[in-house]
């Protein structure tokens, strides 16, 4: 007999939208309804629990994002990669899921403290389970992939966010079984949208136009056939529908006033491996040195910046600033990139 799906949710009973650390999120402090939240987190729970099984980690007070659990961290088989967040207020949440997952008899392995990844909301597995689809450009760093590589021991592959409303893959990706995938182009730069169109056929890519995407269509759980999400156009729901999906739309407008719906409620916990999948990543990295009037004359800034566009990052391991005017800087740079094409373009 077939397992169930596992899912982890959180409930909230402490959420509010408390500080801004996303653009959805501006506008909306304190505006939040909690007992509106309650009911829609409710109506997912109910929906989810009809096609899954749901487990639930304790809700915790001064941490009112813990109910996003999809950033709780990152799963297959009996190993859990912790997230690391981005911004200070959500690091708190850090030592419950920990604990939870411990709990729970997974492993966990823990990145650097200086290393930002936000668990399963930038990392989703194809749901055929060959290959884990990596996000980052706001919340996770590049550096990040290879640790997920080596613990998982699966084909990692790197994409970059380039606008901020989908700050997390999560929020405008979302691999469906049978190897088909719903995601919003717009979201990320050419280097990641031909790195999908080449690992997923034209007939499975189901690219979404950018009104569906504001509602967080990307943003659902996929089990099965079921497709669980915030909302969709009919035209949308009509393409799920012809390759045999079934739309479930349950309202979670409370949690859109933080930038989450569906999938960023939810943490599959229970992803299968497959045995003749192993680990690979493409992420180049190489430390460069780099001297002279660094500040000055903006070389810094400006070779840092063409880095960046390039679909590159970069960590300063060490910056050395010359303590007279006519004095040279000199400064050590770690830069990363998704392959060795883009290695060398930046």
């Amino acid at each position: 007999m077939t397992e169930p799906i596992r899912i982890l949710m959180c409930a909230p009973d402490h959420y509010d939208v408390d500080y801004v650390i996303n653009p959805w999120m501006e506008g909306n402090i304190h505006k939040s309804s909690r007992n509106k939240a309650v009911e829609q987190w409710s109506k997912l729970n109910f929906v989810l629990n009809d096609i899954a099984k749901v487990d639930l980690v304790q809700a915790q007070k001064g941490v009112p994002d813990m109910v996003f659990t999809a950033n709780a961290g990152l799963v297959l088989g009996e190993n859990a990669v912790l997230s690391r967040f981005y911004h200070p207020e959500r690091q708190g949440e850090e030592p419950y899921f920990k604990q939870w997952f411990e709990d729970n008899g997974f492993n966990v392995f823990e990145l650097p403290q200086d290393l930002p990844f936000e668990g399963a909301g930038d990392a989703l597995l194809d749901r055929e389970g060959r290959w884990l689809w990596a996000g980052y450009g706001f919340r996770s760093e590049l550096d990040s992939h290879p640790y997920l590589a080596k613990w998982l021991d699966i084909e990692v592959l790197s994409l970059r966010l380039i606008d901020d409303r989908f700050y997390h893959l999560d929020t405008c990706f979302c691999p469906l079984s049978g190897g088909y995938l719903l995601y919003y182009p717009g979201a990320f730069d050419s280097y990641s949208n031909h790195i999908i169109e080449g690992r997923v056929p034209a007939e499975k890519r189901i690219a979404i136009a950018e009104a569906d995407a504001i509602n967080f269509a990307c943003n659902s759980v996929n089990v099965g056939q079921s497709v669980v999400m915030n909302k969709a156009s009919d035209s949308l729901k009509q393409r799920l529908a012809d390759v045999g999906f079934k739309v479930i739309e349950t309202p979670l407008t409370e949690f859109l006033k933080a930038g989450g719906a569906a999938k960023c409620l939810t943490l599959r916990i229970n992803e299968p491996v497959l045995p003749d999948v192993h680990a690979s990543t493409p992420v180049e990295s190489r430390v460069l040195h780099m001297e002279g009037h660094l500040l000055d004359a903006g070389i810094m800034n400006r070779s840092l910046d063409l880095v960046v566009d390039n679909g590159g990052s970069f960590k300063v391991l060490n910056f050395n600033l010359g303590v007279e005017r006519q004095s040279t800087s000199s400064a050590e740079v770690r830069v990363s990139a998704p392959d060795h094409e883009v290695m060398e373009k930046s």
